[in-house]
């Protein structure tokens, strides 16, 4: 006999997982999304296998706002292991350069200040970032290296938790596109040495914090309703956009897929979260101040 398949559901919703270390992101969405039965399933940006942290994991109708997290700032706490380079820039490459060069924590904490604000970063090659359809990793594991353009970062703040040389623990806040692995390798060579991650936790995104994560661990010893209870609303993803609220005319026409009339005072923003009268997320639109419309941009189903 065939096993009995668990009979999937239209779920809508956000969680905030805590991916632990040694799964790629995606099968961590998996177990998730299989652990909830949800029919649809996706994440908000990749952290490395060798990562660990807050992976926000949406659910239905939360995925067609997923992307704007993409953009948002995120923090890490990283650990520096110094004097030694290895081909991944992590634990899990081969060591191919060692320094004898020994610092103490002001020559450390100096290079994590020069490294910080606006700079320009090379992307690494091992990386998920495409060239000709493939990720760079890919090329990197047959020993080809690809040319990679310099990206504006900003680094806003690096704080120093620990320094007991040759190990560091750092705090690191960012921008998006930061790779925290190449950062390491920065500040080491700032001081004329070597770096690379022997750990790496994601700790904050987009408002979103650690300590309001769950692991796979726990989310398995929970019931099923006790597990959809810790959801978030889908509009929790997009908090920071501005916001108006809507009569049941207007959410209807943009329902419709027509422009709505709006004589109400708002920006030109795009995009702006909708709400219905009964404080319900309607989705995302945007003003056209010139002709003071509104038109729909992504909006919520309903009948889901």
């Amino acid at each position: 006999m065939t096993p009995h398949k668990p009979q999937k559901r239209a779920l809508n919703g956000v969680l905030l997982l805590d991916k632990a270390i040694g799964v790629s992101s995606n099968t961590a969405l998996q177990q998730a999304r299989r652990l909830y039965r949800a029919e649809k399933a996706g994440h908000t940006g990749v952290l490395d296998p060798l990562a660990s942290g807050l992976l926000p994991v949406c659910f239905g109708e939360a995925t067609k706002f997923a992307q704007y997290l993409l953009d948002a700032d995120k923090a890490y706490t990283a650990t520096l292991k110094l004097g030694e380079a290895t081909t991944t820039g992590d634990a899990e490459g081969e060591i191919i350069e060692i320094s004898n060069q020994i610092f103490d924590e002001n020559a450390f904490q100096a290079a994590c200040l020069a490294l910080t604000g606006k700079i320009r970063q090379v992307p690494p090659m091992f990386s998920a970032l495409k060239h000709e359809g493939k990720p760079l990793y890919e090329y990197a594991r047959k020993g080809i290296s690809i040319e990679r353009k310099a990206r504006e970062i900003c680094i806003y703040q690096i704080d120093l938790l620990e320094f007991a040389f040759p190990q560091a623990v750092i705090d690191v806040r960012c921008s998006k596109g930061t790779y925290i692995r190449t950062l390491s390798e920065d500040i080491a060579k700032h001081i004329g040495t070597f770096a690379h991650l022997t750990a790496l936790r994601r700790t904050a995104t987009a408002g979103f914090h650690i300590a309001q994560t769950h692991t796979l661990e726990k989310l398995t010893a929970l019931s099923e309703m006790e597990r959809d209870a810790l959801l978030l609303p889908c509009d929790v993803l997009v908090q920071h956009l501005p916001r108006v609220d809507l009569d049941d005319e207007t959410v209807q026409k943009l329902r419709f897929g027509q422009r709505a009339t709006f004589s109400g005072s708002l920006n030109a923003h795009s995009p702006i979260r909708a709400y219905d009268l009964r404080q319900q997320f309607v989705g995302l639109i945007e003003y056209l101040p010139q002709q003071q419309q509104l038109k729909s941009l992504r909006l919520m189903n309903t009948s889901v």
